[in-house]
């Protein structure tokens, strides 16, 4: 299957926690998973994902709970998930995931940072067939895991898909994972079935798959950093998505 998900998966945690923007996006995340269902992780799939995905980033415990009181809370605001779609330079195409609490705020941003770049907005639906979203979530490779087992333990969960990475780590050493794709609806499944399993998820969400990738040039993959890096600065901005292989 082809696939570009979430752009540069290994380095947008790093740059996340430069800008000092890590612990807000992912606040926005956990606000957002607690105030679609219930601010219970016990009883709230999306919510428990989104809590495992903060701690692996070391996020402190009273910003969690802090996140969660502002799904509830009489001063919360209102933060809706949005997704814009776009063309870049090359053939690209770009879906970019925001949480925002301000629409005109965030439209404004995204517009300018497209046009600044040699890109522009699409509108709304315009890549429904190009792109498919799934579950996916990621999880550290241990020794004893024999993959082939899990995949099977997983296929009525929802999985379509398993695959083995090396994630580069700041330290200079590669750590391995595994990375498990699953239908969108299977979000709630698959997160129960790594739960009953004891295996501890890094992090889950819902990704932009995109069905025909393309492949760039070095050259041209340095042009598009630079468009994604702008988008990527807007504290709004969770995740993009890409067309490159």
């Amino acid at each position: 299957m082809g696939r570009a998900f979430e752009y540069r998966k290994a380095s947008k945690m790093k740059r996340w926690g430069a800008m000092s923007k890590l612990f807000p996006k992912l606040g926005k995340i956990i606000t957002m998973a607690a105030k679609a269902g219930v601010p219970d992780p016990d009883m709230n799939p999306r919510l428990r994902t989104a809590i495992l995905t903060a701690k692996a980033q070391n996020m402190p415990k009273h910003n969690i709970e802090a996140a969660i009181k502002r799904a509830s809370g009489k001063d919360s605001l209102d933060i809706k998930e949005v997704h814009y779609e776009a063309k870049g330079p090359y053939g690209t195409q770009l879906i970019i995931d925001c949480a925002t609490d301000n629409g005109t705020r965030t439209v404004a941003n995204v517009k300018a940072a497209l046009v600044r770049n040699k890109a522009e907005m699409l509108t709304s639906g315009s890549l429904n067939f190009m792109f498919t979203r799934k579950s996916v979530f990621t999880f550290d490779r241990r020794e004893e895991m024999d993959i082939e087992e899990l995949e099977l333990e997983l296929i009525d969960a929802g999985l379509e898909e398993i695959e083995e990475d090396i994630e580069p780590q700041e330290n200079g050493e590669d750590k391995k994972i595994v990375r498990v794709f699953g239908t969108f609806e299977a979000f709630g499944d698959l997160s129960k079935a790594f739960e009953d399993m004891n295996i501890e998820v890094t992090k889950g969400e819902h990704q932009y798959i995109a069905n025909m990738p393309i492949d760039l040039t070095e050259e041209q993959m340095e042009e598009l950093d630079v468009l994604i890096d702008r988008l990527e600065e807007d504290e709004d901005v969770q995740a993009v998505y890409t067309n490159i292989n």
